[in-house]
């Protein structure tokens, strides 16, 4: 079989795979639930900062009177460094999402939404599309560690040397006491040992 008789797959973008059509959802009656899967590649964060793997995870869509109530769990790793040692790792999230997407168009008439009562909410699109790009990408920023660990036990580097502590014993002679301090060595606190 020669290659030009194999259909190619074609690989699905971020913002395709977290693009949900919600308009069958939006016919039903308040209460109503839909699970979703999430499957996505890596998204783009910007300059310094990169999924080492994609978002995976599950979604539960419910019917709300203004829209959808958005609540979602997923987990993918971001590549660090750690903050002891430097070796470079990758840094498993377990993230949550909790949002109400508001509808901008009206079911019954087609007519725009006023939105100017909650400029700042999150909705859905015209085409009753819910967007999930975005929001996955603040969650994942939000969830960037300060200082991320490679575990929670790290030593570290050897602050003479430079090495990590973890490979092994790690010993170095006493350094030289400056001659002006020698005097110090034969000091004693009162009742110390």
């Amino acid at each position: 079989m020669n290659s030009k008789s194999r259909p190619e797959a074609k690989s699905q973008s971020a913002a395709e795979a977290l693009t949900f059509n919600v308009s069958g959802l939006l016919g039903e009656p308040a209460g109503t639930v839909r699970d979703l899967a999430i499957a996505s590649p890596p998204l783009d964060l910007g300059e310094g900062l990169r999924q080492s793997q994609g978002v995976a995870g599950s979604l539960r869509l419910t019917r709300t009177n203004r829209g959808l109530l958005v609540r979602g769990r997923f987990t993918t790793s971001i590549e660090q460094e750690c903050s002891r040692c430097l070796r470079e790792i990758d840094y498993p999230l377990d993230l949550e999402l909790d949002e109400e997407a508001l509808l901008v168009i009206d079911l019954a008439t087609g007519q725009p939404l006023d939105a100017s009562a909650e400029p700042d909410a999150y909705r859905l699109t015209d085409h009753h599309e819910l967007l999930l790009e975005n929001e996955v990408r603040e969650a994942i920023l939000l969830a960037e560690p300060i200082a991320p660990l490679c575990r929670k036990d790290c030593p570290g580097l050897c602050v003479v040397c430079g090495l990590e502590l973890a490979t092994g014993p790690h010993d170095h002679p006493d350094e030289e006491i400056d001659p002006r301090l020698e005097a110090l060595r034969e000091f004693q606190a009162p009742g110390g040992d």
